[in-house]
């Protein structure tokens, strides 16, 4: 199988570069010759490869091609793949250490790597997830047990207008009332306003409600923000709440020394969460929550079995059923294990800044065309912007805005998405993919400024 499959992948990542940044307007024949019978018997593999590579891959955006400057990219680092492929096949379980000690092992020193580098004190841990919303809700649950209990009455939670929209789900999912989430206005930087925050806090309080959680932003996905960390993690250790860091864009940005000053404060997070296949270039699918008191995680999600193996209460070996809602999940950690042993942390402090330098040269390029404006300069990788009109309604703006977007993505170079702020429409470019490059951001530039000097298409 493995000799019909690469060769196969092998030809496909060759052509990478010249792929379109997206395709997806999919014929309907294409989705039709889907939806088929399962089959009483097998077919042969290399029609069954062919057809995914000829009629499902390239259907899709490209989140593997340099030009995907779009949402917040993941990456699809090869050596993850190798990984994958060796963690499918030995089929090792690592939800309790007893059956498979040095493969959790493994994943246990991947999180006290990632505990270090974050700059996280001694004794903190975590556990490794699918994902940044999986992360933001394993983290909900354990502040809420450990600062509420099991009575949820006036329970309240900060988050800034410009949170990612998974951890507002989070609460609510970890039995938080809308009513009971509370969000704060940021500043002209699009930054959590820590005067607005304390006064909600007391405002609250005087109402008899009982505020628990603040949940402050290290990058956020609408314009790249950070919020002021030091400042909340002063406040809440004044108002004894527990400080949840969203961490999943930005938080890794601080590998690079000089990156570090701007996220300064995530280090005293009660709660912080990490995407390496984000920041870490990795493949779709790889989260860590990293929390200053394991304790804190155990409590919230401890559960035993008499059909389960004896399980773990202390910190070097960890029992990672316990510190989430997950009983059956695959081997995560050598995900990172291996590229990080392979290829050193040194290459991924370098990719990281390779990227925000990126950023800064395309924020400048674009804010000197005329009637450009940026919501603020690139604070890691990501930015956005948008074309001002003499005489024109926002209305009219946003939608001169919204045909730009479509004229840029129109040439299948590079892929840009955007958002909207209190009614005004943004472009966003965000440099994170690991086959980004000089070169195509330069492409992609040409682009942009050609479609700005011609904006009546």
């Amino acid at each position: 199988m493995l000799n019909a499959t690469v060769p196969r992948l092998l030809r496909w990542f060759e052509t990478l570069e010249d792929q379109p940044s997206h395709a997806t307007e999919c014929p309907p024949e294409h989705l039709a010759a889907f939806r088929e019978p399962l089959p009483e018997s097998g077919r042969p593999l290399e029609g069954l490869l062919d057809r995914l590579i000829d009629d499902v891959v390239p259907w899709s955006f490209n989140t593997a091609g340099p030009g995907y400057l779009a949402y917040v990219p993941g990456g699809g680092l090869p050596s993850t793949a190798v990984a994958e492929l060796f963690a499918a096949i030995t089929n090792r379980y690592a939800g309790v250490c007893a059956a498979a000690p040095v493969a959790v092992e493994i994943e246990t020193q991947v999180l006290r790597w990632l505990c270090e580098l974050m700059g996280m004190p001694k004794g903190a841990l975590g556990v490794m997830t699918t994902g940044g919303s999986l992360s933001n809700f394993i983290g909900a649950v354990a502040a809420r047990h450990d600062r509420l209990g099991e009575d949820l009455t006036g329970a309240c939670a900060y988050v800034s207008s410009e949170i990612h929209h998974c951890m507002t789900k989070a609460l609510r999912l970890a039995g938080i009332p809308s009513a009971g989430i509370r969000t704060v206005p940021v500043d002209d930087q699009f930054r959590l306003d820590p005067s607005a925050l304390r006064a909600l806090i007391l405002e609250d309080r005087a109402a008899g409600k009982r505020p628990f959680l603040v949940c402050a932003s290290a990058g956020t996905v609408n314009t790249g923000a950070i919020d002021p960390l030091t400042d909340i993690a002063d406040l809440c250790a004044d108002e004894d709440l527990w400080f949840h860091v969203d961490g999943a864009y930005g938080a890794l940005f601080r590998l690079v020394p000089e990156l570090e000053a701007p996220l300064r404060g995530v280090e005293r997070a009660d709660s912080l969460v990490l995407d390496p296949h984000k920041g870490l270039f990795l493949p779709y699918g790889t989260g860590v929550l990293l929390v200053k008191d394991l304790r804190a995680l155990r409590a919230a999600h401890d559960a035993d079995a008499a059909y389960l193996p004896p399980l773990n209460e202390g910190e070097e070996q960890v029992d990672f059923c316990n510190l989430s809602p997950e009983l059956s999940r695959d081997w995560r950690g050598i995900r990172l294990w291996l590229p990080f042993m392979l290829h050193g942390i040194q290459a991924f402090r370098d990719a990281l800044r390779e990227k925000h330098e990126l950023a800064i040269h395309a924020a400048e390029a674009i804010a000197q065309e005329p009637g450009v404006v940026l919501a603020h300069a690139p604070r890691l990788s990501l930015f956005a912007f948008r074309q001002t009109f003499e005489g024109l309604s926002l209305e009219q703006e946003n939608r001169r805005n919204e045909d730009l977007l479509e004229r840029i993505n129109h040439h299948r170079r590079a892929m840009l998405t955007s958002t909207e702020i209190d009614g005004t429409f943004w472009l966003r470019v965000c440099v994170l993919h690991l086959r980004t490059h000089r070169e195509r951001v330069d492409e992609a530039l040409r682009i942009v400024r050609e479609e700005l000097r011609n904006p009546g298409g």
